[in-house]
Parts: C-alpha cells; sequence; structure tokens
C-alpha cells in the first residue's frame, strides 16, 4: 500500500477505450488510445509532478493483462482529479504534437 500522502495513478484512467466502469477516470475527451506506463511518467514530469514508478504493480482489474502494468505514485497536494486533469491535459498535447 503507498503511503497516505500519495495518489496512486495508472495509465488506464486514461484510456479511451475504456468505459468509467472499466477503469478510465478522466473524461473521455481528456482520454487518448493507448497510454502507456512512459507516456503518464512523461506526462506527470511535464505537469510539475515528481512520479514514483512501480512497474512491476498490476491495475486489480487488468491483473491478467502483460501490456497493463505499472502505475505511478505522486505526491498528494490537493484532490486526485486535479492531478489527473494535469497529466490528461499534458498527454493530450503530446498526441497533438505528433500529427
Amino acid at each position: 500500500m503507498p503511503e497516505k500522502d500519495k495518489l496512486v495513478i495508472w495509465p488506464i484512467y486514461f484510456d479511451a477505450a475504456r468505459t468509467r466502469s472499466e477503469g478510465r477516470m478522466v473524461p473521455l475527451q481528456d482520454a487518448v488510445n493507448d497510454p502507456t506506463l512512459d507516456s503518464v511518467i512523461t506526462a506527470a514530469l511535464k505537469s510539475g509532478l515528481k512520479p514514483e514508478i512501480e512497474r512491476e504493480k498490476k491495475h486489480p482489474k487488468t491483473w491478467h493483462d502483460p501490456q497493463a502494468s505499472g502505475r505511478i505514485l505522486v505526491a498528494k497536494n490537493g484532490p486526485k482529479s486535479k492531478a489527473l486533469k494535469r497529466i490528461a491535459s499534458s498527454l493530450k498535447s503530446k498526441g497533438k504534437k505528433k500529427s
């Protein structure tokens, strides 16, 4: 279990292919296709967060999927939704630059 002053963030939270009940936590317009742990790490760093990386962890709903491993922990500085919005915004802007 992470410390109480950390937020747990999984890549599945930003996956546009998932429904809310399947684990997505951001609005569909803020979600991206196939978010990876590395892309979430990069977005968290760009957002000014200092992620702790735990590559071996598996999301409880996707423990059987070898592609869906890893999570980050970030310092709890306000609501989780705010941190997710910052990371989602960085993920979306990264996707726009590639096009």
